[in-house]
């Protein structure tokens, strides 16, 4: 059964008169704000209050749409060192070696892909150009891996990370199920990672209250919507683009990462010191989202955009290195459960401003995107 994101009830539903007074405006933002979430994890439903009320501004004012830094994120930078740490060794292996896995089952034999393209779930490892988040692009300057969720410890039947025959790691997640594919012989590479993963999770799930508050719903509005949250995370590896690629390519249809809108509710990004994310606004301009020490960036997603009929609306942005250093980063997607219905809540469509959307579960948006953007390339 599909689950509806319509208010448990008319009385705790949004104030209609708070989405006119707060209509989106087209924006020409210029800087990004810094917001400290410290006060999510605060008995006192003032400050939380207070805290949403900032994260309404970021999604909504008429200076800053949909993205924003945040501090006291709770992430240890431990952590983090482990995982980036984890993926540079990853992506500094052969691409053969990327590209495909042992069967890890004791009865097998054959290889089993890591390759992005042979995965029913779109789990494992992107080439370089593997990937065209831009439709009017030719292939992203990236690699990357990308897991689903997973438990954080060894289950019975998992024993040093091997599965019995009988044990799955699947969760149902109809159109996406499937597990996680990762590499053979790299020690020290899933338990950070899934580690970073579920810490990750955890922040998630401190926002999204927060986004109910700033939306005038109960905090726990989205609580029955994320039992099984659909968060898909990637370990990204950008190569420095080099300075003659320009002259080449003016129009930059071959950059880091192509410009595009995000698929699920919102993204929580670790980023490294070499820089290149750039958020558009309305007038046209490139804003620069600079890493920041100690933070993360948010930013809204297309689950969000479709759920509040745009007054959440997700923002273009793009990755373009020009460093001359290597960039790593750790965006984690969270949306909502698959079986979702992406419907709008009543209170965001008015007769001036009719639904926009198809209607379709969160798994079915994610995976028709996630088609889109691979559809380019062929598996290798």
């Amino acid at each position: 059964m599909h689950m509806s994101a319509e208010p448990p009830s008319a009385s705790s539903a949004p104030r209609p008169e708070l989405f006119l007074a707060l209509k989106r405006t087209e924006s020409t933002f210029e800087e990004i704000p810094v917001i400290d979430i410290r006060d999510a994890r605060s008995e006192d439903p003032v400050k939380r209050r207070k805290l949403a009320d900032l994260i309404r501004d970021a999604c909504i004012n008429v200076n800053i749409v949909g993205f924003f830094y945040i501090q006291s994120h709770g992430i240890p930078d431990k952590v983090i060192e482990n995982t980036v740490n984890a993926g540079k060794r990853f992506f500094a292996l052969p691409e053969e070696t990327k590209m495909q896995r042992k069967c890890l089952r004791s009865e097998c034999t054959v290889y089993e892909q890591l390759d992005i393209h042979k995965t029913t779930n779109f789990k494992g490892y992107t080439a370089l150009l593997g990937e065209n988040t831009d439709a009017k692009g030719l292939g992203d300057l990236h690699e990357g891996f990308d897991i689903g969720w997973e438990p954080s410890t060894k289950e019975e039947g998992d024993k040093n990370g091997v599965a019995s025959p009988s044990s799955s790691l699947a969760r149902e997640d109809g159109v996406m199920t499937g597990e996680n594919v990762w590499p053979e012989g790299l020690p020290g590479f899933k338990e950070p990672v899934l580690e970073y993963y579920h810490r990750a999770l955890e922040v998630g799930k401190l926002l999204f209250p927060l986004f109910a508050l700033a939306l005038d719903f109960p905090e726990n509005f989205f609580d029955d919507k994320t039992t099984k949250p659909a968060a898909i995370m990637r370990l990204l590896h950008y190569p420095p683009q080099s300075p003659t690629s320009f002259e080449a390519d003016p129009d930059g249809r071959q950059i880091g990462i192509g410009a595009h809108t995000d698929y699920e509710c919102f993204t929580i990004l670790w980023q490294d010191r070499a820089g290149g994310l750039q958020v558009q606004n309305t007038a046209g301009k490139w804003v620069d989202a600079v890493p920041i020490p100690g933070t993360l960036v948010v930013n809204l997603g297309d689950q969000f955009a479709r759920w509040t009929n745009d007054i959440f609306k997700s923002t273009l942005h793009r990755v373009i290195n020009r460093s001359g250093e290597e960039r790593y980063s750790i965006p984690l997607f969270f949306g909502t459960n698959y079986d979702v219905l992406l419907e709008p809540i009543s209170t965001c469509v008015t007769p001036g401003a009719p639904y926009k959307y198809e209607v379709m579960t969160a798994g079915e948006y994610v995976k028709s995107r996630l088609e889109a953007t691979y559809s380019h390339s062929v598996a290798v």
